[in-house]
């Protein structure tokens, strides 16, 4: 290499150092500006407003287990039939024991079947109906002629299909046009007689205001004869 050609050279090295040494600064100035610029960990809603230590830890004893199938669940639920003149109640009749809105008195007969209840305050017919298994709740009130049911009233569930059962809403024979509102409180009126056991008070009630409502003159005489006779039981079956 000559002279000339070992000068060329050294220009050359020199000038491209001289590059490098002006691009350094550069390049170090951007690794700084993309480490500063770098977002900051994003934390999940969870976290948002919850540090490690105030977060609640789930523990066994904090998981809710399904309840076991009581011994007594319904399996021949009981069923309200009303029709006619006639009303009975199929199937078996349960005491699931007191809970909201059903926490009334059971009435059993000898052999322990539930045959009636008595209303608590605050009851309402389809908790009732979940206590006792029954399928039908609406039917409850129309079983015992009433519209809603009341405290202390005694709801019957041993229906005799034998026995006359009155209609709550009307007679069988009522014509077009039958003024069923007051024919229901007269109906209402006997039930309260006849749970009160005050046969006097349902035979006023039947001369004043209910038999000129049935135009059927056997029905008319089979509810006047059980009047005469006075048999509260055979009453109950019918009105209550």
């Amino acid at each position: 290499m000559n002279r000339t050609q070992k000068i060329s050279v050294a220009v050359s090295g020199l000038v491209v150092a001289g590059l490098v040494a002006l691009a350094a600064p550069t390049v170090a100035s951007v690794a700084t500006e993309l480490t500063s610029w770098a977002p900051s960990p994003v934390r999940s809603p969870d976290t948002q407003n919850h540090t490690a230590e105030s977060r609640p830890v789930p523990t066994a004893a904090a998981v809710d287990m399904p309840a076991t199938a009581p011994d007594d669940a319904c399996s021949n639920s009981a069923r309200i039939h009303v029709g006619g003149m006639s009303a009975k109640v199929t199937g078996t009749l349960v005491d699931r024991g007191a809970r909201d809105l059903a926490a009334g008195v059971v009435g059993l007969d000898d052999e322990g079947n539930v045959v009636s209840y008595t209303v608590a305050p605050g009851d309402a017919p389809y908790a009732i109906a979940e206590r006792l298994c029954i399928e039908d709740a609406g039917s409850i009130a129309t079983l015992n002629h009433t519209r809603t049911i009341h405290p202390d009233q005694l709801l019957r569930f041993d229906r005799d299909p034998d026995v006359l059962w009155v209609p709550y809403y009307n007679p069988v024979d009522a014509p077009a046009g039958f003024r069923q509102i007051p024919y229901q409180y007269a109906i209402e009126e006997m039930a309260w007689a006849a749970d009160a056991g005050d046969v006097d008070a349902m035979r006023a009630i039947w001369a004043d205001e209910l038999s000129g409502m049935f135009t059927d003159q056997a029905l008319i005489d089979v509810i006047a004869q059980a009047l005469d006779t006075g048999d509260i039981d055979v009453l109950q079956q019918m009105f209550s």
